[in-house]
Formats: C-alpha cells, sequence, structure tokens
C-alpha cells in the first residue's frame, strides 16, 4: 500500500509517511504488523527514519520500487506468457499485436488507491 502510494506519486520522496499507528488503524491490522512492514521497507532503503519526527520516503524510493516491480512483472507474467505463445507457434509480432489489441479494448479500470491523507482520516 504504502509502495502504490510512492510509485503512483500520492506519497511523494522526501514526504512524510504514515505513522505505524495510522497504517494499523487504517487497515484494521495489529500495530506490531505494521511495524514490522514499514520497518522492512526502512531495510530496503525505501523509508529512513528522522528521528523524533518520523519516517520519509527516500530519494530515488520510486525509481527503486519500479525496477523491483519490473523484474517482478517479467519473472511472473512474461516468462509463461512466451512459453504458452511459443507452445502455440505465437511469434513475437504476432503476441505484441494481441497485446495491444487487448489493451485497446480493455481499457485500465482506476485502482482503489487510498491517500496518506485518508491514512491519517482513519485514526
Amino acid at each position: 500500500m504504502i509502495e502504490n502510494s510512492i510509485i503512483d506519486g500520492s506519497l511523494p520522496e522526501e514526504g512524510q509517511a504514515p505513522s505505524t499507528n495510522e497504517l494499523a488503524a487504517f487497515h484494521r491490522i495489529n500495530p506490531a504488523t505494521a511495524a514490522k512492514g514499514l520497518g522492512q521497507l526502512v531495510s530496503d532503503g525505501i523509508l529512513y527514519k528522522r528521528r523524533g519526527i518520523g519516517m520519509f520516503v527516500a530519494t530515488g524510493a520510486r525509481e527503486m520500487l519500479r525496477g523491483r516491480r519490473r523484474e517482478n512483472f517479467a519473472r511472473q507474467y512474461l516468462d509463461p506468457l512466451v512459453t504458452e505463445a511459443d507452445k502455440l507457434g505465437i511469434g513475437v509480432d504476432e503476441l505484441a499485436a494481441m497485446i495491444g489489441g487487448y489493451r485497446h479494448a480493455h481499457a485500465p479500470s482506476p485502482t482503489e488507491q487510498t491517500s496518506p491523507t485518508e491514512w491519517k482520516e482513519a485514526r
């Protein structure tokens, strides 16, 4: 959720991330679980702590997350897609045309996103 907000720009680099309690209240989870997730983002270099102030999005976090997601996307979706296309005798150009036609016919619907403001309002 925080990662999505960083990627879509609703939580900008150097912007303050929601607190453990804000996240826990918004998602109705245990604060220890929220703290663990935030701690992982700090370990990954996505967030950093300012003592006594809170956690903030690191400079470069958006590109770091996009790069990670692209790698995962290729592994999770493209590898099996290309394997199946090969089995069916679908070439690269035909596959690209199929994807283009699909995107045109199925305009992406807006994803349900929550903003940092909504996290704070959930308190």
